[in-house]
């Protein structure tokens, strides 16, 4: 198989989305989770009419009439139970999100009205109505709430609380393994001899994972083909997605796409006309699990894991994909390649208002170093090899502004 564009890899990756169900849980667990139904009220909102400030509460037709001074009968607070007026001459003290009685039907505030030996005289003009939220005036029960397919956030959890939904119907999370190849690959708390690396790739993937509540498991295979072959064949068993890193390019020590095929896993692409992450592989199981084998360098492994496999990530949960995000290059660069190129950028806001992409130089995908001054890759066409400043091409973010 030829290598591919860009475009078709993301074509491809994102056709193979799953859906993995859904679980009930409690809502206090339920934060960053992706809502898997809609939250309805369980009654009118609000449930009555009440004040929306602090004052009086009076019946209109007695303003009409002349009245201007009024009987205080009580006082009602918040959370009392609703009391009403007898005459014409009366009102209630009442305090902001009290309920009303449907014999008074106007509030005036403290700030408008003078108290003296529990006789209240208006100072201002009034209209009918005025300073109350009605009942049902927000939703009526039944109606939506929050809809379905977003992610769940500390508001959405406060609207659930308030209509008593303690558990919510949430899309289940794919069972995921981090798998890392190597045998220069250490654990990061050793100390490596001259010619050995720490291993990284899998802690980065994994802390990637975690805005999606996604607890991944971080496994480490050596070079070993019998070994790789092994745990492999155990893996695509017990996991949904395999994410691994290392051991698809051509060199002799090189073995998962000869190991996946040996094992059924069937070869959905291999090789992206891309810079970096060129040897991309992607397959499938005969039982539908996904296999994502980027390359060992952390740059391309972190760039192929925002640019494929977040993606399909958010549509198997149903997530509502955002807009493209573009910005306007704020320097010249030269790529002398028949690639895609994704350089790494620093994206700002100008006084303009407008997202400016300042390119970093780089060593290529082994220099992982600039990845914490950076935040986002810059995607650049393959069918150009010039790229000047003022030019405008999509980005991908990794993470936030610092405006």
């Amino acid at each position: 198989m030829e290598m591919i564009s860009v475009q078709q890899a993301e074509e491809i990756v994102l056709s193979q989305y799953q859906d993995y169900g859904k679980e009930s849980i409690s809502y206090d667990l339920v934060i960053g989770r992706v809502l898997a139904e809609d939250i309805l009220a369980d009654r009118d909102l609000p449930p009555f009419d009440r004040p929306t400030v602090d004052g009086i509460a009076i019946r209109f037709t007695s303003y009409e009439e002349g009245f201007r001074s009024f009987n205080i009968k009580t006082i009602q607070s918040a959370g009392e139970t609703s009391v009403a007026i007898d005459s014409e001459d009366q009102c209630i003290e009442i305090m902001t999100g009290a309920a009303l009685d449907s014999t008074v039907d106007t509030v005036i505030r403290y700030e408008d009205i003078t108290v003296d030996n529990g006789i209240a005289t208006i100072n201002i003009n009034i209209k009918k109505g005025q300073n109350i939220h009605l009942k049902g005036k927000d939703k009526k029960a039944g109606e939506i709430l929050v809809n379905a397919n977003q992610v769940i956030t500390p508001a959405i959890i406060g609207i659930a609380a308030s209509v008593g939904k303690t558990s919510l119907w949430v899309k289940k999370l794919p069972k995921i393994a981090i798998i890392s190849t190597g045998d220069e690959m250490i654990s990061p708390e050793l100390t490596p001899t001259a010619f050995q690396l720490r291993r990284s790739n899998g802690v980065t993937i994994s802390s990637v994972l975690e805005k999606y509540k996604i607890k991944a498991d971080l496994i480490h295979l050596n070079d070993d083909y019998e070994e790789i072959k092994k745990e492999l064949s155990n893996y695509i068993d017990t996991y949904d997605i395999l994410l691994m890193s290392g051991g698809v390019s051509m060199g002799k020590f090189d073995y998962l796409p000869q190991v996946c095929e040996e094992l059924g896993i069937k070869k959905l692409f291999h090789k992206i006309k891309q810079r970096p992450g060129k040897p991309f592989w992607f397959g499938k199981s005969q039982n539908q699990k996904l296999v994502f084998a980027f390359p060992g360098n952390p740059v391309s492994v972190f760039m192929c894991l925002h640019r494929y496999f977040i993606p399909w990530l958010e549509r198997s949960l149903e997530i509502p994909q955002s807009s493209p995000l573009y910005a306007i290059l704020e320097n010249d660069i030269e790529f002398p390649f028949s690639l895609q190129y994704f350089a790494q950028t620093k994206l700002q806001i100008n006084k303009q208002g407008q997202l400016i992409a300042n390119i970093v130089d780089t060593n290529g995908s082994g220099d992982f170093s600039h990845l914490a001054e950076t935040n986002a890759f810059v995607e650049l066409p393959l069918e150009q090899n010039t790229f000047r400043k003022g030019e405008v091409y999509k980005v991908w973010q990794y993470s936030f502004l610092n405006l």
